[in-house]
């Protein structure tokens, strides 16, 4: 008996350090933006340490030269030109949308950590940007941001390829509906003030986004 126990109990501790020894001690994951020579809309949906707009410019040395962000306030773009140094550099965070102007088409990840929790948006009377959250996996269609919200009467992702705005129009259905996945950037125009999600994340993932 005793011949049969030790074994067992040295198979048991050795299965017990491995599963500390495996366990992840960070979630982390990628979200990858195909952009074009032109200008596109992209999200930070990962924790990757930025704070400024010039920390995610210095991971892509002259890959472009101006970056903006939507201001809810003014209704307008706030831009930072590259003139050698950021000129207009604004402060970004887990889940920030950028219009970037890119010199030629390159790959822009948002690599790192899963943030604390995911991205949540104050959303205002008319025009905001926000992203599809890390873990609504269950959203796919830009219609089905809008009729979540609730207050949405149009929701508009950038076309790169024809450098314009592609809008879907609440008639009661989505018209001009389309396909959205997580860390998917866009635009709402929202007929009041609200809030939206306020929900907590986890998980490994990996996407790609095209445009």
């Amino acid at each position: 008996m005793k011949k049969i126990i030790l074994p067992l109990l040295l198979i048991l501790a050795i299965g017990i350090l491995a599963a500390v020894e495996s366990a992840p001690s960070e979630v982390v994951g990628y979200v990858k933006y195909d952009c074009v020579a032109g200008l596109n809309l992209i999200a930070l949906p990962m924790d990757a340490g930025y704070t400024m707009a010039s920390d995610f410019a210095a991971a892509y040395p002259g890959a472009m030269d101006a970056m903006s962000y939507w201001d809810n306030a003014t209704q307008s773009w706030v831009t930072a030109v590259d003139w050698g140094y950021w000129e207009g550099d604004f402060a970004v965070t887990p889940g920030s949308v950028m219009m970037i102007s890119a010199l030629a088409p390159f790959g822009a990840f948002s690599i790192g950590d899963l943030p604390a929790a995911n991205a949540s948006y104050a959303l205002v009377a008319g025009l905001n940007t926000l992203m599809v959250p890390l873990n609504r996996s269950n959203i796919t269609m830009a219609g089905d941001v809008g009729t979540e919200i609730g207050t949405l009467d149009a929701i508009s992702g950038w076309d790169n390829a024809t450098q314009s705005w592609a809008t879907a129009v609440d008639w009661g259905y989505w018209e001009g509906d389309f396909p959205v996945s997580i860390g998917y950037p866009l635009m709402a125009s929202s007929l009041s003030a609200t809030t939206w999600p306020v929900r907590s994340a986890q998980g490994l993932f990996k996407t790609s986004i095209s445009k």
